[in-house]
């Protein structure tokens, strides 16, 4: 019903010798900023963002496009700059555009576990693991660096690897800590598959950086992989 008005309406601004695409993106502005981001589909937001690098084009094709190659607008933010390249339309600026939208997504969900004891913000430690890597097509691991109160030190990328497996040095990660003064980890990575259940390469790397880490006073708190399909949690699963 919509994209009948706004096929209809577009018509009206073409014979008024506006671009046929005009109403259609000035009606969008408004129902967002009216109606909020509640009110818009992925592929309407995603030319919301696109709007500012493509300015001479219908993009509700390409937003449609994207949405349809990568299942979702999270998933198309998140996509590696070449595979976005190769839709048809999509230049150095509209990939730009995409990498700042996620970039300010992971800064604001890092500033959510930053300042204030991890442990009681959970929710958020979930939310920030998942945003940054839940759609990467490589496995990575990162380590959340805790002081006592087991606020946030340090949130660093240790390792990047291939679809299914990321090489995990635990004397390099507990080395690490003792660098910071860290005296508490959460290990996180992401399945690419989507799956988030634990591989038994999973639960043995994580037990080696255990024993190498507690006789040095630093503590696992949890392993946390996180998917497309969701998260697991090492401590929720019992398996530390």
């Amino acid at each position: 019903m919509a994209d009948k008005r706004d096929t209809d309406e577009d018509k009206a601004g073409l014979a008024e010798g506006a671009p046929h695409y005009h109403g259609h993106r000035e009606r969008l502005r408004t129902r967002f900023r009216e109606a909020g981001a509640e009110a818009v589909s992925d592929y309407e937001l995603l030319e919301l963002i696109l709007f500012r690098a493509i300015p001479q084009r219908d993009i509700k094709p390409l937003a449609k496009e994207l949405i349809a190659k990568f299942g979702s607008f999270a998933e198309t933010v998140a996509a590696p700059p070449a595979r976005l390249a190769e839709s048809k339309g999509m230049g150095e600026a509209a990939i730009t555009e995409l990498k700042l939208v996620h970039a300010a997504a992971s800064r604001l969900a890092r500033g959510q576990v930053q300042k204030r004891p991890v442990l009681s913000s959970w929710s958020s430690v979930i939310d920030y693991c998942r945003t940054a890597m839940a759609f990467a097509e490589k496995e990575q691991f990162r380590v959340l660096f805790l002081d006592k109160r087991n606020q946030l030190i340090a949130d660093e990328l240790q390792q990047t690897g291939t679809v299914d497996h990321t090489p995990v040095y635990p004397r390099e990660v507990v080395k690490r800590a003792l660098e910071l003064s860290s005296t508490a980890l959460i290990l996180v990575h992401n399945h690419p598959s989507g799956d988030p259940t634990p591989s038994r390469a999973d639960i043995v790397m994580t037990q080696s950086i255990i024993e190498v880490a507690k006789p040095l006073g630093i503590s696992v708190h949890d392993h946390i992989i996180v998917g497309k399909e969701g998260h697991a949690s090492f401590k929720g699963l019992k398996l530390i």
